[in-house]
Order: C-alpha cells, then structure tokens, then sequence
C-alpha cells in the first residue's frame, strides 16, 4: 500500500465519515482491504478498513474531552507550588501570602491529605505534595484552590518566595548516579550461556572484539491534551473523577488512598484522551489525588488543568538510557559473545522503571540469536522528573542498542549492515531460543525482511547511495535496514485480564463498555467491530461508551500494546454469550437447532427462514432471555520468574522492518528524509486503515525521538531547560518523507488472538532506528569505509556536526 495520508487528508479535513468510507470502498483495490460493503457478501465485520468511530467528531470539533465537560456550578480551579531547585529539604512554607491571594480559597499542603500521602504506582516512594525532602525542580509544594484558573496559578506562582528551602547538590545523569550506586531499585541480571565461562569466555575466544559506549536521550510524551482532573464530590463522602488516564483502575485506587476511604466511594470516568503515549499511564494519578482531595475537603467541584511548561516540569517521560558494552563475533560479523550495562535515568522514584529495564532487558535480542549473553540493568536515582512509560516502554531502548552494536560490527568487517542481520537472526527451528528462554516459535523475520529488501529496491539503491556520495562533497546520502521483533504482554502476569460488559436494546441497538481506554488509537472501534462481527450485525448497531470503573472494575492499564488483544478478546467472550442465547431462543421458536442459527447481516437464519436481527430480539425479550452479558479474557500460557529474570513474558512476538534514505548537510548538520519503505507485521488486521495509521504515525514519533527531540537539563541546577515547543521539537507534517510506502505483511498470528491479529501500537516506533543508522552511514560516507561515528541519540544537527568532526578528524 502507498501512503494513505495525502489522499485521506482532504477527505476527513472538508467531509463527514460517511464520505471517508466512500472514500475507502472507491479505494479498495489500491489498498488491497476488504471495506464493508465487500464485507457484507460474507457478514464479516473485523479486516474491514472503516473510519474512527469518533472521526466525524473529531472532524466538527464535537468530541468531548474533559475540559469540554459543563462545569458545574461552583467549579473551582487548581494550581501546584512548584519546587525550584532540585535537591534538599523544604523546612517551611510561609503561606500566608498565597492565601491572601485573589480569589484564593483554599492552600493544601501534603499535611492536609488525609490518607496516604504517596501516589507510587509500585513502589511506595513518590509523595503527592512534598514531605520535606526537594526531590527535583518542579516538584508540586502545596496546591492553590481559586475561584478561576488564572488566579489559582498566580498565587500558585509564588512558590519561590514563601518556601524555605535547605538547598543540596543534586544528581542529573544516569552516569553520575551509577557511579555512586543510588537507584531507585536494586539493579537486574540476565544471563545465558551455552559454553562454559558464558558470555565473558565467548568474548575472549572470538576472533573480533568491540568494546565501547552509546548514550540514547528520552522522548516527551506531548500529548495534545494535556493532564487533567476534574474531580466532583459526591454525597456520603464519594467523588466522581473525569480524569485523562490510560489506567482508571489504578487512579481509583491511588484516590481512594489519598482520601482515606475504600474504592467503591471513588468513581473514576475517561470517555477519550487526546494521547497518552504512556504518560498517562501512572503519572496522572498525582492531578487525580489532589483535585480529589481538595473536592471532598471543600465539597465543592475541582478541575486542575496543567500548563503545558508545569506538564513539561512535573511529569516524567521515557528514559534516557546509557550503555556500555563488550561482544566478540567472527569473520562474518556473528556475534559470540555479548555483555551490556544498561543505566536508566530513572529519575526521583521508582513509578514504573523496574518493569521498564525488565523489557530493555528483553529486547535486547531483537531479532537475533544471542548465544551467550551477560545483561545488567541499573534505574539510576537522580534529581529530575520520576520517569515513567512511553510507547514501547523500554523495547526501544534496548533493541536499539544491539543494533547500533550490528552496525558498527559490520563497518569494522567492510559489509553491508544487513548481510551482518541476517547472519545474527533467529533461527525457524533451531537457535530460536531468546536469553530469557522464551522459544521463538513465530518467526517471520527472514520472509519479512526478504520482501522488504526487494520492494524497496535495497541493493540498487545502496549503490546509488555510494555513487552519490563519491561525487557530492557537501551533500552526503545514507541508506538503512532495520528489523524489529516485539514482545506483545503485559511484564507483569496478572496485568493481562480484561473484562467487558455488551447490552442489547428492544430495538437491537447495542451498548459496549471495556476496560481500556482510547486515545486516539482506534481502541473503541475495534472492540466495535469485534462485537458486530460476533454478532453479525452492521456496525452502525453498536456503541462503545466511556471507560468507568462503576462498570468493569480492577481493570489493567491501556499500555503494552494489548488494548485491542484484552479488550477485544473480552468482549468477543460477552458477545458470544449473548449470540448463543439468541440461538436458543430462534430454535425454540421456528424450530431446528441452535447451533445452525447463523447471524450474518443484521439477519438471523434459523430452520430455512430469515428474520430480521431486531425482530428476534424482541422475540427474546418477551421470552425474558437475558440481553446483556459480561465478558472476561485472560492470555494464556504466561510465565515469569522475577528473579531469574525466565519464563515466557510474552504471549507472541510482533516484527516490522523498514528501509530509509536520508541526506545530510555537512556543513551544517541539517538532514532530511527521502524516502520510508515500511513493511509491518500485524496478523490478521483488524482495521487495516487504522493499523496502517499507528505505523506511520509511530514512525514518525520513533524518527522524533532520535532526531529532534532533545531533553536538557542545566547542569548546575537540574532545571528542564526544554520545557515547551520553543525548545523541545517534535516533528511536524514537514518532516514526513515525501515518499513513504507503508504495508501490512500478509499473515495471520500463530496463537489464537483476537481473530488472529497482532497489536500494532508500540512495535512500530522501533521501526525509525533506520532512520538514525541511515544518518550514520551518511556521516561514515566523510571518512574510511571502515569508520564508525560517535554518533548520540537524539541526532541534532549539532550532534551531526560533532559527529562529523570525529569522523574527519580520524580521516586526516
């Protein structure tokens, strides 16, 4: 398939939904997807390429997020004191001032919560407001109620004044802070060998050595929307939370310790997020606890609406990473033996690190067979925002070290970089097996990589690439290939539940509500389709409603790529139940049996007569057949031993590769990208024009990070001095290729997922890691076939230049 985002654009910017699936059905044989009129010969409602379900929303500006809800009367705003310096102890607050404020009702300080002063998604070490220790600049103090918003952060502002502060040196980098052994947690291990004296005797044996660092910066989330609580106080002591989470569940239960009550007094409600990225994951439960508290302390309505600076100060973003490493291989670039330090900036707390390295650790491998591996992971403790989730939630990290390592193995031997991969793959039916002893029994890498390398034309255009670059002396050309292979589940075994509950109304209307939570992702409109497809109704039927832990309880956070998977699985599981008793009930009425019942196109079939959908669930109204049903999915065959750090972590393994040609300015370190080639494994897709959607756009979030978007902290005093979109750039329309052919691989999931497809959100972001090597090989091109540049991540033109000096440098 060609890129659908020049076409699509205009379709959904000037026209309804209805017209963009016009749009689709004319276009279906370009994108080579069942739409749904196609799909009706075979009363199929999952594989079909539709819209959004909130497209036509979203499209006239009618989809209701959080600050769009009425605010009732009485609603008063929220602002945090904000910490401004990084490391100490805060030995008073002098708020007299704050109170005297206009319009000022009310200052709360972590004194004044009434239960737990701590919002730790694991670990227990994260307080709401402070409790005496300054942990990091931007740390909330005390909260400002006012009767409006801008006089909340006014009086708000005046954190600086009225705190006495006992100021300490604070810790910034990963470096600094595994140098003094301070981390949020003890550090991990994991280790294979499969000859004696592991990994470190591989080493010493093989004929090559390579022995060195890589540093990898972290990524803000910038969801469009950002963090938001408005909490209601309910009577009897309860409250009501509209809050933009990624995990409702969680945010009901770390409320519920912040007022001192039991869950069922905390109503938490999320109909959409305007993204999530994963920084909503944990990190909204601070804003969550501190309107709740301040709601049920004053009885009156409270919304705390952050600025996006405040956003960028308080809350946590992917780590930032640093490695350190040692691997021996052979003539053909095999590696033998493999050792690698990972330190985290992990930031103030733990929040969710420790199952971040556990998946650094584990996709350290990507998608190849390391024989003997030696791995140690360290969650550095510094003075900076606790660092929590984002998309691929530490995959990234560590798979792009074992490429970087790839890369630089095969310009050591003079090769192509991707002869080098495929040496290294793992095996169809032998060296499958991954550190962690997880048998890869799925593998599609080779066929993938085989068809990608020919529809983009690699090997020609390598050779394109270094004719160019012999005869351009400014402009230089780099061209990548690189694989993914991604652990799809929850680290945590018992993350991977889900319910669901599926009503039918008289008229044969239908009502879905789950656990997860959409953000943007299409999440709603999957479950949707599963439920119509189960069904066997048009789509039109079917509506899911927000995500409230009223209605499925102890949900698992919308993270791990596993919305659809859960989410859809459950629904499916209530469906089915519903489906079934309609089958009885047709039987019982027009005769025959009820497993011949089929529904298929807003019809049910039944004993040679066809009925109206509708018309038969009257029927079992009146035959008090029960309407409704909950549904529930656990993933099967999921193991996990935390401290050998084995087991089967994951229920199967997503894989992708992509091809990308840059070009870069050598004066001034200024590149651009030519062209994307994507080929991604999906399964069976669900939406394919959704699917295809979350690759192109997680490229380009992969490409952000690695490119552009860079964290800096002032040295002295651990102030985030890249704290709005003046500073921090994330990429923009203007960065997309100009070519960028993005397909799904054909296949289908070896387990028994939702109608045998595979999740698609997190996978794709490793895709750009052929992006950043492309930009290196175009800075190799300056100096000897065999150099490797010193190149960092994220490559800024300044780290381009730098990069590029080195290379010259050693040249001369």
């Amino acid at each position: 398939m060609n890129n659908l985002r020049e076409p699509i654009a205009p379709a959904v910017a000037t026209q309804s939904a209805e017209a963009f699936a016009h749009y689709l059905e004319n276009t279906a044989s370009r994108i080579d997807v069942k739409t749904e009129a196609h799909a009706l010969q075979v009363g199929a409602r999952v594989g079909i390429s539709r819209p959004h379900e909130s497209a036509h929303l979203h499209v006239a500006g009618e989809a209701a997020y959080i600050d769009d809800l009425p605010e009732l009367d009485g609603t008063l705003h929220c602002a945090l004191g904000l910490s401004p310096i990084a490391h100490g102890r805060l030995t008073a607050l002098a708020l007299e001032s704050v109170r005297a404020m206009p319009d000022v009702v009310d200052v709360i300080t972590g004194a004044d919560i009434p239960g737990v002063n701590d919002c730790g998604s694991i670990i227990h070490d994260d307080p709401i407001l402070c409790d005496g220790e300054i942990r990091y600049v931007g740390q909330p103090l005390f909260a400002v109620i006012a009767r409006n918003r801008d006089a909340a952060r006014r009086a708000a502002a005046l954190a600086k004044s009225v705190a006495t502060i006992t100021e300490a040196a604070p810790v910034l980098t990963p470096q600094k802070a595994h140098e003094l052994g301070q981390y949020v947690l003890p550090p991990m291990h994991l280790e294979r060998s499969t000859n004696e004296g592991g990994a470190r005797a591989a080493i010493d044996k093989a004929p090559h050595r390579l022995k060195s660092t890589f540093d990898l910066g972290g990524q803000e989330q910038f969801y469009l929307e950002g963090q938001i609580s408005y909490a209601i106080p309910k009577e009897d002591g309860a409250v009501h939370v509209h809050c933009s989470t990624q995990h409702p569940s969680e945010m009901q239960h770390l409320v519920a310790h912040a007022l001192g009550v039991h869950s069922h007094m905390v109503h938490v409600e999320c109909r959409r997020m305007g993204g999530g990225f994963g920084g909503k994951e944990s990190q909204s439960a601070l804003f969550a606890c501190v309107a709740s508290v301040a709601a049920t302390r004053l009885r009156r309505p409270v919304k705390l609406r952050l600025d996006r600076d405040d956003d960028f100060m308080i809350t946590g973003r992917r780590h930032c990473f640093w490695f350190e490493y040692e691997v021996g291989y052979d003539d053909d670039g095999r590696i033998l033996g493999a050792e690698i330090s990972m330190v985290s900036r992990a930031g103030h707390s733990a929040d969710l690190s420790a199952p971040v390295m556990t998946r650094a650790l584990c996709h350290f491998d990507n998608a190849y067979w390391l024989p003997d591996v030696s791995m140690h992971g360290y969650c550095g403790k510094t003075n900076t925002q606790s660092n929590t989730a984002f998309r691929g939630f530490g995959g990234p990290q560590g798979a792009i070290a074992i490429e970087n390592i790839i890369e630089t193995i095969a310009r050591n031997l003079g090769r192509d970089a991707l002869d080098v991969r495929r040496v290294n793959f793992y095996g169809t039916d032998s060296n499958n097996v991954t550190p962690y002893q997880q048998t890869v029994v799925d593998n599609v890498i080779h066929d993938l990589v085989g068809q990608l390398e020919a529809s983009s034309d690699y090997r020609a255009r390598r050779e394109a690439v270094n004719a160019f670059n012999a005869q351009s002396t400014v402009l230089k050309r780099g061209l990548a290939l690189t694989p993914i292979k991604f652990g799809i589940s929850f680290n945590v075994k018992h993350f991977n539940q889900a319910g669901a509950l599926v009503h039918i109304y008289t008229d044969g209307s239908m009502l879905v509500n789950h656990g997860g939570t959409e953000m943007g992702q299409g999440l709603n409109t999957k479950v949707a389709q599963v439920v119509a497809h189960e069904l066997g109704v048009s789509f039109s039927r079917v509506r899911a409603t927000a995500t409230d832990t009223t209605k499925v309880a102890n949900t698992s956070a919308t993270a791990a790529s596993t919305g659809a998977d859960l989410n859809g699985k459950a629904a499916q599981d209530a469906a089915r139940q519903i489906r079934e008793r309609l089958a009885v009930c047709a039987a019982n009425r027009y005769g025959g049996k009820a497993e011949d019942v089929r529904f298929a196109n807003d019809q049910v079939q039944v004993n040679g007569q066809t009925i109206p959908f509708e018309k038969l669930v009257g029927e079992a109204y009146l035959d008090r057949v029960q309407l409704w049903s909950d549904g529930f999915y656990a993933t099967p065959g999921l193991s996990w031993d935390r401290e050998k750090m084995q087991g089967r972590p994951f229920y199967y393994f997503a894989y992708g590769a992509a091809v990308s040609e840059v070009v870069i300015d050598t004066l001034t370190g200024e590149w651009k990208l030519l062209r994307a080639d994507v080929l991604h494994d999906a399964g069976k897709s669900l939406n394919p024009a959704v699917d295809i959607g979350q690759v192109e756009g997680a490229f380009i979030q992969g490409m952000g990070w690695l490119t552009t978007e860079e964290l800096v902290w002032h040295p002295q005093s651990g102030k985030l001095t890249t704290h709005a979109p003046s500073t921090y750039k994330i990429p923009t329309a203007n960065d997309c290729p100009p070519v960028f052919n993005v397909r799904l691989f054909e296949g289908q999931n070896f387990e028994d997922s939702i109608h045998r497809s595979k999740a698609v959100g997190e996978p794709p972001l490793l895709l750009p890691f052929s992006v950043f090597f492309a930009i290196r090989d175009a800075v190799a091109s300056v100096g000897s076939s065999s150099c490797n540049p010193p190149l960092r991540a994220p490559a800024t033109p300044e780290a381009i230049l730098r990069a590029l000096d080195a290379v010259q440098a050693g040249k001369a």
